[in-house]
């Protein structure tokens, strides 16, 4: 046995006890904030939501702030009898600086570096099916697996004005809408490069938005202009069932965002989105959520999502081998939820139906989709006549310091072979998640972690090879994270 797969046993036991250890643990405070789509994008905590006002350049670099995030990742994927088995270890960790406010203007840079340290070697294939990690190697850098040590990213470097009630960055920088997103499952999240700006048109209306036209994703170090990032991950194959061959070969200026956030009273919130990538599709999405108010914070919540997707032009390059969506492809999504809060639980169950007009397409390079079915390791882009059902139980614990999230869900997806409706030849399947989350206090203010378990089986009784099951389904997936902020 090799002293990586040792330490990697041992860790995965070690994780247990540290979990089991700090849910007996009475000294948290409040709950991580994890990057929920639905949240502002603070990869950095304790960000101040004011800046110092200064009266000269100089001034307003001194008292600027200074934010950092050391990150510590273990993820172990255990695939079928035969095929191989995956694990990784990430450490790393990464600055922020924002400068005080000049004039209304600011200036902020932050980086990461990460190394890898005693994983498995994430470059080779398995001898059954040819695939590598899914998983583990984005932790690092998908186009270089060999890399262990040199893994550095200018993340954020932007300048920002502020004006009465909006703000406006041009640059690199993090931002979080349906769509576009940090997807920060990994080490380091997605971030863009454009001109962004947000404000309130009203006391009850914000606006977002803006011009994007490089990217970042994440699981890569390096930056790309907006067609050169569709393709970085897996391509999956043409509707007629050949390879797709547009990695690389798309031609895009950018993508304009726009979205709108109402809260007509306390219980509604209606969100309207469009994304239109230039020369390549058009995005619409549409989001009505309830909660009610009650006095003793109980009561329904519920919530409608519906989507429309259209080709542009011939969806970004003219031979249709290489074009990412072919032309006069439409496609339409509906996503629902429904369910109950008190307090301290929540559980809900949702709906999302794909339909079978054509598949539902999002550079996976960009974000995670925001459908209410969704669990963490696993989407639903690339397919079309979807029915997906997800139900969860969530429970917050001493003083909402803590959360543990059980999940289940069923997706009832085209045959694999159904190559207009499965991009990437993904089974149905049943999964099961255990998320728990929590925040240490006290002495050890700053720390927080999370263990997240995956379980994933196949249904039905399609005959598969082993390509159509290795890192997809009938599997185990775990993972420890743990953060320090300061």
């Amino acid at each position: 046995m090799s002293l990586g797969d040792s330490i990697n046993r041992i860790m995965h036991r070690l994780s247990r006890i540290i979990i089991s250890a700090a849910l007996l643990t009475v000294g948290f405070e409040s709950l991580a904030q994890h990057q929920e789509i639905s949240e502002k994008p603070l990869v950095y905590k304790g960000l101040a939501d004011s800046a110092v006002r200064a009266s000269t350049l100089l001034g307003a670099f001194k008292s600027g702030k200074v934010n950092g995030h050391f990150r510590y990742f273990f993820m172990q994927t255990n695939n079928e009898k035969n095929l191989s088995d995956y694990h990784a270890h990430a450490l790393g960790g990464g600055l922020r600086f924002e400068s005080g406010s000049f004039h209304g203007f600011q200036v902020a840079v932050s980086g990461f570096y990460t190394f890898n340290m005693l994983s498995s070697d994430l470059g080779l294939a398995d001898s059954v099916t040819g695939q590598i990690s899914r998983y583990e190697l984005s932790l690092f850098d998908i186009e270089n697996p060999g890399q262990k040590k040199d893994l550095d990213r200018l993340e954020e470097f932007y300048i920002k004005y502020n004006f009465r009630k909006a703000r406006f960055l041009f640059g690199r920088q993090l931002i979080n809408t349906p769509f576009i997103n940090l997807q920060d499952g990994r080490m380091r999240p997605t971030t863009v490069k454009g001109l962004w700006g947000e404000g309130l048109l009203s006391p009850r209306t914000q606006f977002e938005g803006g011009w994007i036209y490089d990217i970042s994703p994440r699981g890569t170090m390096s930056w790309y202009d907006l067609g050169e990032s569709i393709g970085l991950y897996s391509t999956g194959v043409n509707t007629d069932g050949t390879k797709s061959g547009y990695a690389g070969q798309l031609s895009s200026a950018g993508v304009a965002v726009a979205g709108l956030t109402h809260h007509p009273n306390k219980e509604f919130k209606f969100q309207l989105w469009n994304y239109f990538t230039e020369n390549i599709f058009n995005v619409a999405f549409a989001q009505l959520e309830y909660k009610q108010v009650g006095n003793k914070r109980s009561g329904m919540i519920a919530g409608l999502q519906l989507v429309r997707q259209d080709a542009v032009s011939k969806g970004g390059n003219d031979e249709p081998r290489k074009t990412y969506i072919n032309k006069g492809h439409v496609s339409h999504v509906i996503s629902t939820r429904l369910g109950w809060r008190n307090g301290k639980t929540e559980t809900d169950v949702n709906y999302t139906r794909i339909t079978s007009d054509g598949r539902f397409l999002m550079p996976r390079e960009w974000g995670r989709d925001p459908f209410y079915t969704f669990l963490a390791r696993e989407r639903n882009e690339g397919l079309g006549n979807v029915h997906a059902w997800t139900a969860r139980l969530t429970q917050f614990f001493y003083q909402s310091a803590g959360k543990v999230s059980l999940q289940l869900g069923y997706y009832d997806l085209p045959h694999v072979n159904d190559y207009r409706l499965n991009k990437y030849g993904m089974p149905s399947y049943w999964q099961a998640n255990m998320d728990i989350r929590y925040r240490f206090g006290k002495v050890l203010d700053g720390f927080e972690a999370q263990w997240l378990s995956v379980f994933k089986w196949r249904s039905g009784d399609e005959s598969l090879t082993s390509k159509y099951i290795i890192n997809k389904v009938n599997l185990s997936h775990h993972n420890l994270v743990l953060n320090f902020y300061f």
